[in-house]
Formats: structure tokens, C-alpha cells, sequence
């Protein structure tokens, strides 16, 4: 499967965006990113959902590029601009390795569509040499189909953003009109892979789905709707992170009301929503003022919380 996806490079359309952009000859899509893999950052995370970090930290890879790219991002730094060590196959899969034997419970690759040929040869290279630890796809949910069923039986935990809950949202902030569909299409398609719960063993995940929801400032009916469309289409069932952690880039400074963070009562409206609609395993965040927001200018880009 290796050399096919790797043939897909040469008319790229592993994102809902089909660009159809020749990357084996330099060319760039939506997404900016070539047929080189780039990595921007990779160590232990500990600032994950708890079944995900747990205490040892997820061993989260960062991808340079996005196929979303929303104009808020809070890692902006790496999906907006292409950055990052450039790396083959077998430099991935010793990476994964490095990571686990670091304790980590997990490999969880950060937006890694861009890079599908790459990360799956690294994945399969890795577990080849005794790769052990769960495999994360976390991604901003807009996903092709046919994409996520080349990784049927790759993936153990698929960790995907549902962002925005109407396209006329997703088109002002993230320029994908068919955001609502595409996402709802791929979230059923990974629960069809790993279930629509988390299985967990001592505390940790081991295999299954988690949604996570980014709630925006002066936002609330657009996480009200992201709320009802998975109540409604997928279940209640499926763990559900609700994040406050949102912080104005420098992009959205004269943006209204992107340029502010979030409010206790706009955060609380949610959670009670998310009650009331009966989910059942919900993960919040302590809302405060403190500057949370990654810098990967840095060596340790989360040097913020001392890690």
C-alpha cells in the first residue's frame, strides 16, 4: 500500500479539498505542503485529554502544514507556514520508537493528512520494529473518505476537531463551505473503524474515538449546533472534549469576536448544553486568563506550563 499512496502524490486529493496538484514536481495545494515530510515538533504532551497524556505524556508528533487552516489557529505557526525538520521514512519510524521508549503511551500524529504516504510507511516501519503503544490520528476532522479507509486497521484512536456546526461558519473562518458534510461523513467512518467509545486499560485509552470541540468567543450557537449534529447523527456515547482554551492570534487581533478569549458564561452555556443532550463522558478545561497558546519558536514549544 506504500508505493500506491505514494503514486497519490502525483494528483493529490487526500483532503476533501482535491486539489489535484502534481507534489512529486514541487507543486503545492491548499495545504502548502510537498512530497517531503516535515516535522515541526515531537516529544512527550502532557496537556491532553487524561486518558491521552495520562502520566507519562502522549507522544505527539507535530506536522507542518493543514489541509483547514482556520484562520484562528491556535497553531498557526506550524499550519500556515511549512517548518519543521525534513525527515524520511525510517527517521518517522525511529522517531515513533524514541518516543515510546521515553514512556510515552502512545504516538499521536497532529494533522497528519498532508503527509498520509509518509506517516503510514513510517507507522508500518515502526511497528515492524517493535512499535507496541497505540496509534493516534488527531486531525481537524475535514477528512476525505477514502482517505480514512486506507488507514482501516492502522489506527487504534482517532482524535478528530468538530469545529464548525453551519458552512456559512466554515467558510469565513476556514474557507471549506462543506465542512458540516465532510466532517460528519469522516467522524461516522472512524467510529465505523474503532467504535464510537474510548477503551481504556489502567486509565489509559487504548482504542477508540474521541470528538474534540474548540469553542469560539461570541460563538455560541455554532457550538450549539456542533453539540446537536453529533448527538443527533453520531451518539451521546462518544467522549466528547468541550476545550476553553481558545486564544486570539495575531491574525484575528482586529478580528471581532475572534480577537478576545472566551467567557465563563459563554463556556458554562455549553457544558450545560452537552449535559442536557445527555453525552455522557465529557472532558473540560479550567477557563483562566493564563497564556496558553504553543510557541514553536521554541525548543519546547508548551515551555508555558513548565514542561
Amino acid at each position: 500500500m506504500d508505493n500506491y499512496l505514494f503514486e497519490l502524490l502525483k494528483n493529490c486529493k487526500f483532503c476533501p479539498r482535491k486539489c489535484g496538484v502534481d507534489r512529486t514536481k514541487g507543486e503545492r495545494g491548499f495545504c502548502g505542503v510537498e512530497d517531503v515530510l516535515q516535522v515541526a515538533s515531537a516529544l512527550p504532551h502532557f496537556g491532553e485529554e487524561p486518558p491521552i497524556s495520562g502520566s507519562k505524556g502522549a507522544g505527539t508528533i507535530f506536522f507542518s502544514g493543514c489541509n483547514l487552516r482556520c484562520i484562528f489557529c491556535q497553531n498557526y505557526q506550524i499550519s500556515h507556514a511549512i517548518r519543521g525538520e525534513k525527515m524520511t521514512v525510517e527517521d518517522l519510524a525511529q522517531l515513533m520508537l524514541s518516543l515510546e521508549a521515553q514512556g510515552c503511551h502512545n504516538i499521536e500524529a497532529v494533522t497528519p493528512t498532508p503527509h498520509i504516504p509518509f506517516v503510514v510507511a513510517g507507522l508500518v516501519k515502526a511497528r515492524l520494529n517493535g512499535l507496541t503503544v497505540p496509534f493516534i490520528n488527531n486531525s481537524s476532522g475535514y477528512e476525505e473518505l477514502s482517505t480514512l479507509k486506507l488507514l482501516k486497521g492502522l489506527v487504534d484512536i482517532y482524535m478528530p476537531d468538530f469545529k464548525f456546526g453551519n458552512d456559512e461558519i466554515a467558510l469565513r473562518y476556514a474557507k471549506a463551505p462543506d465542512y458540516v458534510a465532510k466532517t460528519l461523513l469522516a467522524i461516522k467512518e472512524m467510529a465505523d473503524q474503532v467504535g464510537n467509545t474510548l477503551e481504556t486499560k489502567d486509565g489509559i485509552a487504548r482504542r477508540g474515538l474521541l470528538i474534540r470541540h474548540l469553542v469560539l468567543p461570541g460563538e455560541i450557537e455554532n457550538s450549539l449546533e456542533v453539540l446537536r449534529i453529533i448527538s443527533r447523527e453520531i451518539s451521546t456515547e462518544v467522549p466528547l472534549s468541550l476545550m476553553s482554551q481558545y486564544t486570539p492570534t495575531p491574525k484575528v487581533k482586529n478580528q471581532p469576536p475572534l480577537n478576545r478569549r472566551i467567557l465563563k458564561e459563554e463556556y458554562d452555556i455549553i457544558i450545560e448544553a452537552a449535559l442536557d443532550m445527555g453525552f455522557e463522558v465529557i472532558y473540560i478545561q479550567e477557563l483562566n486568563d493564563k497564556h496558553i497558546m504553543p510557541d514553536f519558536d521554541r525548543e519546547k514549544p508548551f515551555n508555558w506550563d513548565g514542561i
